[in-house]
């Protein structure tokens, strides 16, 4: 063995944000659950809502696959959280999803987030990961069935 039979050999390496890293485990990911499953409609969701000014006081970012959609952030701003931003983000990201064939969604909130946001909304617990991020909150696992909604 040469000093240099060392150099081309694997390493592991740790460190922070890296969206070259995500944007290849994405594609990896894609092209095996594409081939194990044959649902090559996987498509990332987004609904956001800005004021006159352009800023933005709310948005949703989540996935469809397949039948189903998922939620992976919600957010409206302070000043606009009692104007109903919340409920208009999820009907839409909700609509979207059905448009696209999907027959539930998903979504996990802390308990110091907005689990009974969603319950309100239609969601219904399935699965709780206690102790995260601390010993005295969860992560509360909720879906909602995507009924076809009836034409007026």
């Amino acid at each position: 063995m040469t000093e240099n039979d060392h150099v081309h050999s694997p390493a592991l390496r740790i460190g922070e944000a890296d969206p070259g890293l995500d944007e290849r485990l994405s594609q990896e990911l894609t092209r095996f659950n594409v081939a194990a499953t044959g649902a090559d409609n996987e498509r990332e969701l987004t609904v956001a809502v800005h004021d006159e000014a352009g800023e933005l006081i709310a948005g949703l970012s989540g996935w469809t696959w397949g039948t189903a959609a998922g939620i992976g952030m919600v957010w409206v701003h302070d000043d606009h959280r009692r104007a109903s931003w919340g409920g208009r983000l999820l009907r839409a990201a909700e609509d979207e999803a059905r448009a696209r064939g999907c027959t539930r969604i998903y979504v996990s909130s802390f308990t110091f987030q907005a689990p009974a946001f969603y319950q309100r909304h239609g969601y219904a617990e399935f699965a709780r990961t206690e102790g995260i991020p601390h010993p005295d909150h969860a992560d509360v696992h909720m879906r909602k069935e995507l009924t076809p909604q009836e034409t007026p």
